[in-house]
């Protein structure tokens, strides 16, 4: 690999970020060298690092909740920067191609297995389905055309211009925030509206008032502002809560370097180095600024029709329940622990709790040591950030998942681990693709310590635990940082519990077609033709959601 090598006006440009020279170095190091692999010990299983839920445990977890979040600082957080472009991509090639003047050769390229023209032979069937068919039409009819008229002629690359392109809606370059989703009496929601809808039925916190947090991109802002403007009073009104909403943007000092194909940082054409956003690993930093007590994490696509919101509220409120249940022993402990009068057999009582209840597993040997080095061990792991991960039985797709694995000292911890972080040998894909259930970003947080100061997140981030990503500038290759993802090594050194929630809870709009699942208010009775949702396919992280 090349040595690294900084200019004047590199270092010039990394100041003005408040990127220090050091940490630009180790991130040029780590693009040359790649990021260690996690070590995987097994995958979690019910009874061996997934708990199951029973109705009874449910139902306390939700009594509790519901008693005490009226005294709590509770703070919903979506990632909302992401953009739709990959949500539209399929019928993004087909735009691009030349396929519109023979609607039957479409149909022959969707019957020969093509993904696009299946995606778009289902879109254009179903179109009417979709929440913003009614701005599609006052689009067309504003130019004297009739939505209903193309759809029926198949003028697909019209529908399709009105649908991606500016002097449309703009759908391939606005974030899935800001896309209609779902269809209601009163008007569409859009992803972003669905979750002010949520907050109000289970994220109350003191004063009644539900908090959400979205993270968002500069560039997208203001929209997103305007629109809570105009709908804020509107879904106060229905819910009866009052909504306190903020936004904040991913900071500068978060972007990344990137590398060519030998290894030397990668420079624009003016010879500058090149930014990147550091993906949403970067968002610890968004994380740390809350002033909440207990904060839930949901992307912003996974959303549903308000006829399916309550097993959602209800497994929210139950993870919480179980997070403040937690929280509350372990303060005990804490204090306990804390106070001069801390006995060895107070010592031994939480090395017994941490284990059975937050499957803390200390080093070999610590239990030779003396008490003052246990005492404060387990004062140490105690002390920690605290996160209860609702977990989805695997549908098929390998990895992705809650593990065991096995950290620089050799005890075991629990962790998120994606495909990108394992090792490609034998013997550790064979435990990627044992795994029994997968990630589906279903998070609560509890991020005050026992004394109810917050704690400093960064921390607890594990900062090898990076992504590299082949990406291109200007047809040139490169290799791309991106921070330890949020729930990945942003959260390494958290506190962990993973519950089995389920698969209703878990409804992503990943391509344009999932929005006709019936949980996102499309009917039953759809076309046959390559109709029905896409299958979602889980994706690596490293990326906005």
């Amino acid at each position: 690999m090349p040595p690294i090598h900084l200019t004047i006006k590199d270092l010039e440009a990394l100041q003005a970020r408040g990127i220090s020279t050091d940490l630009a170095e180790e991130q040029l190091h780590l693009l040359q060298k790649g990021p260690p692999f996690q070590s995987l010990d097994r995958p979690c299983t019910l009874g061996d690092g997934i708990r199951c839920l029973s109705d009874t445990e449910i139902s306390k977890g939700i009594d509790r909740y519901d008693r005490l979040a009226p005294h709590r600082e509770i703070i919903k957080f979506v990632p909302a920067s992401g953009a739709a472009t990959r949500m539209f991509m399929d019928l993004i090639t087909v735009e691009k191609s030349d396929a519109f003047v023979e609607p039957d050769w479409i149909k022959k390229r969707a019957a020969s297995g093509e993904a696009a023209y299946q995606t778009l032979i289902t879109f254009m069937d179903n179109l009417p389905h979709f929440a913003f068919y009614e701005a599609l039409t006052a689009l067309s009819t504003h130019e004297e055309i009739t939505m209903a008229r193309l759809q029926k002629r198949k003028h697909y690359l019209r529908v399709l211009r009105y649908l991606l392109n500016p002097v449309g809606l703009n759908y391939s370059r606005l974030p899935k925030g800001l896309i209609l989703f779902h269809h209601y009496p009163e008007g569409p929601r859009t992803a972003f509206e669905e979750h002010l809808a949520e907050a109000a039925l289970y994220a109350k916190g003191k004063g009644g008032t539900a908090k959400l947090h979205f993270t968002v991109s500069p560039d997208h802002l203001p929209r997103f502002e305007a629109l809570l403007n105009h709908v804020k009073r509107q879904y106060e009104s229905q819910f009866t809560t009052p909504l306190k909403v903020n936004f904040s943007i991913q900071k500068r000092h978060t972007d990344t370097l990137a590398t060519n194909r030998e290894g030397a940082p990668f420079r624009n054409p003016d010879g500058s180095l090149l930014f990147r956003p550091g993906g949403h690993g970067a968002l610890i930093e968004n994380l740390n600024r809350l002033k909440g007590d207990i904060v839930f994490i949901k992307n912003i696509d996974n959303v549903v029709h308000d006829r399916f919101k309550p097993t959602t509220t209800r497994y929210k409120k139950a993870l919480a329940g179980l997070l403040m249940a937690l929280q509350d022993d372990t303060f005990t402990w804490l204090q306990g622990l804390c106070a001069p009068l801390s006995t060895p057999a107070m010592v031994d009582g939480a090395f017994a709790f941490a284990r059975a209840h937050l499957h803390l597993i200390p080093p070999a040997g610590i239990h030779q040591s003396s008490t003052a080095t246990r005492r404060q061990w387990i004062i140490d792991h105690l002390n920690r950030p605290l996160r209860v991960c609702g977990v989805v039985k695997n549908d098929g797709a390998p990895g992705g998942g809650p593990f065991w694995i096995e950290e620089s000292d050799h005890r075991l911890s629990l962790q998120i681990v994606e495909n990108s972080a394992v090792a490609p040998s034998a013997q550790q894909q064979d435990l990627l693709r044992a795994a029994t259930h997968f990630n589906p970003v279903d998070l609560v947080c509890g991020i005050r310590d026992f004394t109810g100061a917050p704690f400093d997140l960064s921390r607890f981030v594990d900062p090898e635990a990076v992504f590299v990503s082949q990406k291109s500038k200007g047809g040139h290759q490169l290799n791309a940082l991106e921070l330890p993802g949020l729930w990945n090594g942003g959260m390494a050194h958290w506190n962990t519990i993973f519950v089995e929630v389920p698969p209703e809870t878990f409804n992503p709009v990943k391509l344009v077609n999932d929005l006709l699942q019936e949980r996102h208010g499309a009917p039953m009775n759809l076309p046959p033709l390559f109709s029905g949702p896409q299958k979602y396919h889980r994706r690596q992280e490293g990326g906005p959601p």
